[in-house]
């Protein structure tokens, strides 16, 4: 192994790295994964995993889904042929599930009915309360031209029927756009 002493006079620094100890080192971390690597594969090929019944969890959570649009300048509503999307202006409409269409009185019902039910499966109020996790949530998708009436009345309409939180859903911004 040499060592530079820098002698000469000069009091430069030296530019000169020394490689030989890097070098033993990346030699020894060689050697042993050189090593380690046939003791992992053999130990990976004995592993036996457990096989499982996939069962639906019984306390899953049944959140209430609502879409809220209007009808657009010509009175169609979405999903008929020709709709040109909401309009400012238009009636409101209420999609219970996404799927069913419903006025606000047959919103309240039948949120009232679900919500009950799952109360009553639950156990009673007390249950719901013991575990907050339990109460389910309503989501509303609301058409960015939807008027604010008619997204207010939904969540009126919803918390009339008893369902404590009420949140939104929105398509994300893309951070690339």
């Amino acid at each position: 192994m040499a060592i530079s002493t820098g002698g000469g006079g000069n009091d430069a620094p030296m530019s000169e790295i020394n490689t030989t100890p890097l070098v033993d080192v990346m030699l020894v971390l060689l050697i042993i994964f050189l090593i380690a690597v046939p003791v992992a594969i053999q130990t990976i090929q004995k592993l036996k995993l457990p096989i499982m019944v996939s069962a639906e969890s019984k306390d899953k959570v049944e959140n209430l889904l609502l879409t809220v649009s209007t009808t657009d300048s010509a009175g169609r509503s979405a999903g008929e042929p020709g709709f040109e999307g909401a309009n400012l202006g238009g009636e409101c409409r209420i999609y219970f599930n996404n799927i069913t269409p419903v006025d606000s009185v047959e919103l309240r019902d039948q949120a009232f009915k679900r919500l009950d039910a799952i109360v009553k499966r639950a156990g009673g109020p007390e249950a719901l309360q013991a575990n907050p996790e339990l109460v389910p949530q309503v989501h509303i998708r609301g058409d960015v031209n939807a008027p604010w009436r008619c997204i207010a009345g939904a969540i009126y309409n919803v918390q009339i029927s008893g369902y404590p939180t009420v949140g939104f859903i929105s398509t994300p911004v893309d951070p690339n756009g």
